[in-house]
Parts: C-alpha cells; sequence; structure tokens
C-alpha cells in the first residue's frame, strides 16, 4: 500500500516482486495458507527448505535461499565446563522455545543462556542462580566470544525456523546438541554433535562433551567446516544476486 501511495506502482504488477519469509507457519500446521499465497505477481523466497515445505502457498512461486552470515572472527576454545544457550524471551515463548527441558540439563553442567528478556528465567523454572545464568541482551561480539569459551551449544526450539544463533555457533566451532526439528535436521552434520527427538539421548551427549573436550573439539571442528561451507556470506551474496537477475532485470 505505501508503495502504492509513494510511488504510485503497485509492487507485482507495476514492479517485480520478491516476497522474503523468514518465519515458520504458526497456527493450523500444517494447514498454514501463507499472506502471499496464490499469488502469481510474485515470488515467495523462503529462508529454509522446511519452511517452504511447511507453508501452503498455493499457486504461488516458491524458492529457498538459505541463510547467509558474516563469521564470528572468534575461536573456540570450550574452556569451560558449561552449555550455552541463545533464546529471545524463553519465559513468555515457552514450550515453542524448548524453555521447559533448561532444568534437565542443568543437572548435567550450568548453563548460560543469553538473548533479549532472558532475566528471571533461573527463577522462572526454580533453579539455583548456579545452575543458569541470564545474559540479558549482550552484545553480539560480545557474545560470540563468551560462546566460544563454553563447551558446547545447546539448541531445545521445537519449533522455529533456522536461528541464526544455532549457524553462529556451529561457524565458531561450538559442538551442537539439539532438538531433531525443524531445519537444525539438514542444517547439522551427524558428525557436528547429536541431534534427537528423545531427550535423554541429547542428555547423554551433553555428558559425553562435558567428559571428553576432545570428543567435542572434533564435534565443533565439524560443524564449523558445515557452517561455513553452507551458510557463508559469498554464497548468500550469490544466490541473492542470480534471482535478483532472473527475477528483477529479467522481467525488463
Amino acid at each position: 500500500d505505501l508503495t502504492e501511495q509513494w510511488l504510485h506502482r503497485r509492487p507485482g504488477r507495476d514492479l517485480p516482486a520478491i516476497y522474503v519469509e523468514h518465519n515458520t507457519p504458526k497456527g493450523d500446521v500444517p494447514n498454514s495458507r501463507h499472506p502471499m499465497a496464490d499469488h502469481t505477481d510474485l515470488l515467495i523466497a523462503h529462508v529454509t527448505g522446511f519452511n517452504q515445505l511447511f507453508w501452503d502457498t498455493g499457486t504461488a512461486r516458491t524458492t529457498v535461499i538459505d541463510h547467509g552470515i558474516v563469521a564470528p572472527t572468534v575461536t573456540y576454545t570450550g574452556e569451560l565446563d558449561r552449555l550455552a544457550v541463545v533464546i529471545n524471551e524463553p519465559v513468555r515463548r515457552g514450550r515453542v522455545t524448548g524453555t521447559d527441558l533448561l532444568a534437565r540439563f542443568a543437572e548435567i553442567a550450568p548453563l548460560d543462556v543469553y538473548g533479549m528478556g532472558v532475566t528471571g528465567l533461573a527463577d522462572h523454572l526454580g533453579l539455583p542462580a548456579d545452575r543458569l545464568t541470564s545474559h540479558d541482551d549482550t552484545p553480539q561480539h560480545q557474545m560470540h566470544a563468551e560462546l566460544a569459551r563454553r563447551r558446547a551449544y545447546l539448541h531445545l526450539c521445537r519449533w522455529t525456523s533456522l536461528g541464526l544463533s544455532l549457524i553462529e555457533a556451529m561457524s565458531i566451532g561450538m559442538p551442537v546438541v539439539a532438538l531433531a526439528t525443524t531445519e537444525a535436521v539438514t542444517a547439522v552434520p551427524p558428525d557436528a554433535g547429536v541431534l534427537a527427538t528423545r531427550v535423554d539421548t541429547l542428555l547423554d551427549a551433553a555428558r559425553r562433551f562435558m567428559a571428553e573436550p576432545e570428543a567435542a573439539r572434533q564435534a565443533g571442528a565439524a560443524a564449523q567446516a558445515a557452517a561455513r561451507d553452507r551458510y557463508g556470506l559469498d554464497r548468500f551474496l550469490a544466490d541473492w544476486d542470480r534471482l535478483l537477475e532472473e527475477e528483477v532485470c529479467g522481467s525488463r
């Protein structure tokens, strides 16, 4: 509406249009209709194959361009026998972000939880402060430096698009302990950590990484190679250049 008001042009009619969809569907999954479903005047670009699969876009054309990140400059050490987690608003979002599962992992190793709205998480879960420490809205470069010192990265989201913090942790060289849900299944290769839908399997993996720093380091090296190969900025920019050339320049 604003484009039509300001430029007197309608995206998809007077201008070629690409609608970027970052999120998984909400509500009546897997029957969720996308807001741009059946629009034949634009292209919907998803950021994961999982999102493309689960959104009902009708007759609208779709494509997938995987995320790209600027690789963190810090180096993994894993020197601290602690697990790192990055979640935004874990209290409000609850089961979606796997907040209810954190206490079980806190029995194995202390948790450091980074993100927005994480203050008071330990109290919310009934955990003592020495088992879960909240780091609210830490600047990204500082957060990356702190993540690199933790032994492993814990990713317990049940329903989410692929979080950039997971890719960043992998790019740092952190081994991953994650629920085998949504796009994480394809983003994290088997040698980069442990993915499972059985929480007990993930608890065993966390115990192993705590007890075997070298195993954690080896898995982290595999995670780093996978993340930098698939989610590197050069690939991301090249994919978008190609898509824009095809959709925008080609339409002329």
